[in-house]
């Protein structure tokens, strides 16, 4: 008989009260790793971004009329439908906390004080609860009731005004990137905090470095209770390197386009027939593109000689890379740059990027058995063994499948339905 396939969250229920991006997406990596993941969503509407189109799905028949951008970060959940503004929709939410360990809000405070789900009010449903909020600006400060969205945070924390054309317009990035760090972020907060409560997870009396680690018994009841996960924060803490410049000079970092602020040459270059980016990010790979490029005299050069020099210098040393790039089409230089193992690539739009060998070997496309095509998890590891991916659940596809799993009869479910309470 063949043996189960490992999934490491495997008996963890996380129940996802989020909707749009960030949450979602902290949900579904959970998902991908074994844990079953209840979406609960509002009667008759369900998440905002099932609307969100087009595209939306044509093909599988079942799933037609789904948008593409709720196909991209719900794989692998149940969903169940659900009317909190009725009492006894409120009840049936009550007995899904308390069979969870894990809960994903982002809620504004205030509406979640408004529905009694706030940290205090989950816990007091269920003490070991794990409770996740996220948000635009966190639980604490002036902002905290302000609602947060993509476009906002990429303009408050910074990343606009690093973004675009050094004499254009601050620029957002082409997705929602605040919210795919939050979730990220999240999701690894959850992690830390499964570790913590050891649901699952193996917490031993020794971790394997033999250090002592705490027992259940030992730790504060309240840590790791309640995660508050700000999309400005987690936005901020991506600005990494430029970030840390401002802190250590106090000066306003530039924007560069497509370069880079401490190395050179680090940018997009045209070329006889499209664009390459080059990615010289030491001396060494410098004097090999130099060989690769027939500009020995380039390479020779010793206002170039070191990447500081080439900083000081970049706007003739571009110039130069400029000329040299334009004279020759991409493929030869695609050819030249690998052979002399100098980091580059061509620019490729999506329908060149599915079908660049190294992603199809590394099958980042995957089929569900309804033969819907869906973006696989980047997650690949020794011993993981990934059950077939699932496809985004319908509206309440999975209603009466958790209430029967939560004690509710047939009947019971029946009336439910009836009184509008669940869909």
């Amino acid at each position: 008989m063949p043996s189960r396939p490992f999934q490491p969250l495997a008996g963890i229920r996380i129940l996802d009260l989020s909707r749009v991006l960030a949450g979602p997406v902290c949900s579904m990596v959970l998902a991908d790793l074994g844990a079953d993941v209840i979406k609960v969503e509002q009667t008759g509407r369900g998440d905002d971004t099932r609307e969100w189109g087009p595209p939306f799905i044509d093909e599988p028949a079942e799933l037609a009329g789904m948008s593409a951008y709720f196909a991209s970060v719900n794989r692998n959940k149940r969903s169940i439908a659900l009317d909190l503004a009725k009492s006894a929709g409120r009840d049936l939410l009550v007995r899904l906390i308390e069979r969870s360990d894990v809960l994903l809000e982002n809620f504004l405070p205030a509406v979640a004080a408004k529905f009694g789900l706030t940290p205090d009010d989950l816990h007091a449903i269920n003490p070991q609860l794990i409770v996740c909020s996220i948000s635009g600006f966190g639980r604490t400060g002036p902002s905290r009731d302000q609602p947060g969205y993509d476009f906002v945070v990429q303009a408050l924390s910074g990343l606009m005004s690093i973004t675009g054309e050094p004499a254009g317009e601050p620029m957002k990035i082409g997705v929602a990137l605040t919210d795919v760090l939050t979730g990220l972020y999240a999701a690894v907060s959850v992690l830390a905090a499964l570790r913590v409560e050891s649901r699952g997870l193996g917490l031993e009396s020794r971790n394997e470095s033999g250090a002592d680690c705490p027992q259940p018994s030992t730790l504060n009841p309240q840590r790791f209770r309640h995660l508050d996960l700000s999309l400005l924060d987690c936005t901020l803490a991506s600005l990494v390197n430029v970030a840390q410049a401002f802190l250590v000079t106090g000066q306003r970092p530039a924007r560069y386009g497509n370069a880079h602020p401490h190395i050179v040459p680090y940018e997009c270059f045209a070329t006889a027939d499209g664009h390459l980016v080059l990615a010289v990010g030491n001396d060494e790979q410098w004097q090999r593109f130099c060989a690769a490029a027939g500009r020995t005299a380039l390479g020779a050069d010793a206002r170039f000689a070191t990447n500081r020099l080439r900083v000081k210098n970049r706007v003739e040393l571009v110039a130069e890379v400029k000329k040299t790039l334009t004279s020759i089409q991409t493929a030869e230089w695609t050819r030249r740059l690998t052979a002399a193992e100098v980091p580059h690539a061509p620019v490729l739009a999506l329908d060149e990027v599915f079908s660049h060998t190294q992603i199809q070997a590394r099958n980042m496309v995957v089929q569900t058995p309804d033969g819907l095509k869906l973006v696989a998890s980047p997650i690949k590891c020794d011993g993981f063994d990934s059950l077939p991916t699932k496809s985004p659940p319908r509206l309440g596809e999975h209603t009466d499948e958790i209430l029967a799993e939560s004690g509710y009869t047939a009947d019971a479910i029946r009336q439910l339905r009836v009184d509008g309470v669940v869909g």
